[in-house]
């Protein structure tokens, strides 16, 4: 019986092309065909590796006509690596597809792990990654973009947006008028590139701050959003009272509230009512 080929799903660099492994590269070379997103931006990704290995495009327009070519390829032994233009492919890419093509036909695929932006940007964001859930991107007009923020109002789990740079300012005057000001927010901007920004403020204070500078208005965007803080039961304000009132020994009010806030994950305005409570 013929031996059928291997559909591997290989990330990219997102900017700094020292994160491509060895492994990635040398599936490349291996593979008979890469099938890519842009043959021209992945041409020269290849060619500055000496990755001669033959390109095919397989984009948002042409990948459902491609399937069943690829399979075929597959089918008769041939290993295909499938990339896109800059990180893990599918995360907001094409490629879906043909995975799903190959599953069903019950081909092995085999993911070569690498770069993505929004797993970058959530592990350096310094909000909580134990639950999350990423959005890709919102919808580009600000009717839809509202409408889907208010049906994630109430997620409590860290929210991972993409967005365009053209766009920034709108999406956060939009998520400032549907979830308020006071919402921790990550700007991770150009990754592991040269003018790479991770910033973290209220939503407030990110809207000011981006709109008063144009520069972090250009660039790949990653946004990470805080969620809706869970409901605290009284058992967990025992256990912030006393943290309280711990702070409350050495520090004022407003110091202690702040500080109790970056260890609990709680409001800065609910914990200073708190302790002026504790302190009267």
């Amino acid at each position: 019986m013929q031996k059928k080929g291997v559909l591997y799903v290989v990330a990219t660099p997102i900017g700094n092309l020292d994160d491509w492994s060895p492994r990635a590269v040398a599936t490349l070379k291996a593979v008979s065909v890469v099938a890519a997103e842009d043959t021209r931006h992945s041409g020269r990704l290849l060619q500055h590796f000496n990755i001669p290995t033959r390109l095919v495009a397989v984009h948002d327009h042409n990948e459902a006509g491609r399937v069943q070519g690829l399979l075929d390829q597959l089918g008769r032994g041939d290993d295909i690596a499938l990339i896109s233009d800059a990180g893990t492919p599918l995360i907001s890419d094409p490629g879906y597809r043909l995975v799903a093509a190959a599953q069903s036909a019950g081909l092995r695929v085999v993911p070569v792990p690498g770069a993505c932006a929004a797993i970058a940007a959530l592990s350096a964001a310094g909000l909580p990654s134990d639950r999350f859930i990423f959005e890709g991107f919102l919808p580009a007009k600000t009717a839809g973009r509202c409408e889907r923020l208010r049906q994630l109002a109430g997620e409590t789990r860290t929210l991972m947006f993409y967005e365009a740079p053209h766009r920034i300012v709108e999406c956060l005057q939009d998520m400032l008028a549907v979830l308020g000001g006071e919402r921790r927010i990550v700007l991770a901007r150009e990754l592991t590139k040269t003018f790479e920004t991770v910033r973290q403020y209220s939503l407030t204070e990110m809207l000011a701050w981006v709109s008063a500078d144009p520069d972090q208005q250009r660039g790949e965007i990653v946004l990470v959003l805080e969620g809706l803080p869970e409901a605290v039961g009284e058992q967990d304000w025992l256990e912030v009272d006393r943290v309280l009132g711990i702070l409350l020994e050495e520090l004022p009010v407003k110091q202690a509230a702040a500080l109790a806030a970056g260890i609990t994950g709680l409001k800065k305005n609910a914990l200073y009512e708190r302790a002026l409570g504790l302190k009267g």
